[in-house]
């Protein structure tokens, strides 16, 4: 059993403090693989969050979009009918005017056809 027992020996000297060394890095790496884990959760929570706070922040724009639309529409509606009030006012005062001034020439007309049928009276009166 010498060769058996040499075979041991070498064994304990050569292989059991490579496996022993393989061991202590086997352990390293799994810590280390544990902190990248929990890094990677911790970076995973800020990422969720940070997705929350993005769609509270557009739930909110879109609050603001809807109520400013809103008002928007009710101001145009409004300054349609203003337009629309003024629009009438012109058309009223251009008829108006219109009037006037063909009252103004009817009036004209009357009194140089006055004059005339006085003119005609007096020939005839003549």
């Amino acid at each position: 059993m010498d060769i058996g027992e040499n075979v041991r020996r070498i064994f304990k000297e050569m292989v059991l403090p490579e496996l022993g060394k393989i061991q202590e890095e086997n352990h390293k790496i799994l810590a280390i693989l544990e902190l990248t884990n929990k890094r990677l959760d911790d970076v995973n929570t800020h990422l969720a969050d940070q997705s929350r706070r993005i769609d509270d922040t557009n739930k909110r724009i879109d609050d603001v979009r809807t109520e400013l639309t809103t008002r928007m529409d009710k101001m145009h509606s409004d300054l349609v009918r203003r337009i629309d009030a003024n629009n009438t006012r012109i058309d009223e005062f251009f008829t108006t005017a219109a009037t006037k001034e063909a009252q103004a020439a009817m009036d004209r007309r009357i009194i140089f056809l006055e004059r005339d049928v006085a003119e005609v009276k007096q020939r005839m009166a003549a």
